[in-house]
């Protein structure tokens, strides 16, 4: 593997070793990288001196430079971008091309999410580097894919969303107040392209160390999108029907919903036989969970509206905290709809220490969110928080490339680099 600066007195990580160059931006591609980060890998990130990766301006809100009060970096920056290294390098420069070649030359795996062919006049394309670093994994993370009549197009979350069939699926039916289609409230076309990044990049890697070279991978988010569709998917590939939105209720599972208390909303995600007659007792509606209309899953999605109806009015006679504690006691599964400041306050999200808080250049520290991942051999280890721009450019240089002071000084008078400290 390229990089070889492993700390002895600690576990190694799983990607101890290996070196990523991160030309990516905005979510998908930074994603990818900040996971590779989390699981132990050396992450580069190469940002345009002018501005940076596009979410550092992407605010309010911002963190707070600790010593002038001002704007320093966006949360939504923040969110991807743990645990690297930033190198403000100008990639128009043909010395700055250069550089990032040479940082190529020593990395294992690079990243990138430029338009199909936009780093060919660079000469940093797939086709151009694997003649050269063989060895190399090269991912590319577009909207459409490398191939395809869309292939040009710019691909954004929310647009994919769409075209993906994500929102035809999301939201209350037409015919309902505030029916119509609704987009997820987090960029999920975005994220979950980024974790199909970091996954192919493992597998890749591990084909490469089996002795079969490197290669590149294609990662198309409105390929990620139909993916994930799943049963939804399924559903209409086996019937022709497509499917339609619902609002909250579930296409083959009922009971599994939100639910009306009296002083608010919880919901029921009632998944089998079993769970259903023990929520129809807690419920008081023992007699009715008999009806053998209600006797299976299949039963209860053709009965759907009969039952919900049932439970409506049972479910509004006592508080979300009640309903919760009864199903709870009977094994049934059942919580409140929580606001992300409740998410962050609830004692099962501190037990497993999802709150972060990071070191960080300008602002001193930073909140951020753990990984999910927990292993028992290797945990994760968050030590650095998201880099300002060019924070790290003088040091890779001099550690990656061996680059002497005289020459890091030319290239910064020359604006080819930009370096923050």
């Amino acid at each position: 593997m390229a990089s070889q600066n492993i700390t002895a007195h600690k576990p190694l990580l799983p990607l101890a070793g290996v070196r990523v160059l991160d030309l990516t931006r905005i979510i998908a591609g930074p994603w990818a990288t900040q996971n590779l980060a989390d699981l132990g890998a050396e992450v580069i990130k190469i940002e345009n001196p002018d501005g940076g990766d596009d979410t550092r301006q992407m605010g309010p809100p911002f963190v707070r430079n600790a010593r002038t009060g001002e704007n320093a970096d966006a949360a939504y920056f923040l969110a991807a971008n743990r645990g690297k290294e930033s190198v403000a390098v100008d990639i128009a420069k043909p010395k700055g091309r250069q550089l990032i070649r040479a940082l190529a030359a020593k990395c294992d795996v690079l990243v990138e999410n430029f338009k199909v062919g936009g780093l060919a006049k660079y000469g940093l394309d797939y086709a151009t580097l694997h003649k050269e670093l063989p060895q190399l994994i090269y991912c590319s993370i577009t909207g459409f894919g490398q191939t395809g009549p869309y292939k040009q197009r710019a691909g954004y979350d929310y647009l994919i969303q769409g075209m993906g069939g994500l929102m035809s699926v999301t939201g209350e039916p037409d015919h309902k107040p505030g029916g119509g289609p609704q987009r997820a409230g987090v960029a999920l076309a975005d994220i979950l392209s980024g974790m199909y990044a970091a996954l192919g990049i493992v597998a890749a890697l591990r084909h490469r160390d089996a002795g079969h070279g490197g290669q590149h991978l294609d990662i198309g988010m409105l390929d990620v999108q139909v993916a994930v569709l799943a049963n939804q998917g399924m559903n209409y590939l086996t019937t022709g029907k497509a499917p339609q939105r619902m609002g909250n209720g579930h296409p083959n599972i009922v009971p599994y919903q939100y639910f009306p208390a009296s002083d608010g909303q919880f919901i029921l995600a009632v998944g089998n036989d079993s769970q259903f007659r023990k929520a129809m007792q807690v419920l008081g509606l023992e007699k009715e969970s008999a009806d053998p209309c209600f006797a299976t899953i299949a039963l209860r999605v053709a009965n759907r509206d009969v039952l919900l109806a049932l439970m409506t009015e049972r479910t509004k006679t006592r508080s979300i905290d009640e309903w919760v504690t009864a199903m709870e006691a009977m094994g049934v599964p059942c919580g409140p709809i929580n606001t992300i400041d409740r998410v962050f306050a609830d004692p099962q999200i501190k037990a497993r220490g999802m709150q972060l808080s990071l070191p960080h250049l300008v602002a001193g520290q930073v909140p951020s969110v753990a990984n999910p991942m927990r292993f028992s051999e290797t945990p994760i280890r968050y030590e650095e928080g998201p880099p300002v721009l060019g924070q790290h450019t003088h040091q890779v240089l001099r550690r990656v490339l061996g680059a002497d002071e005289e020459q890091i000084a030319q290239w910064k008078a020359q604006g080819i680099i930009k370096e923050t400290t």
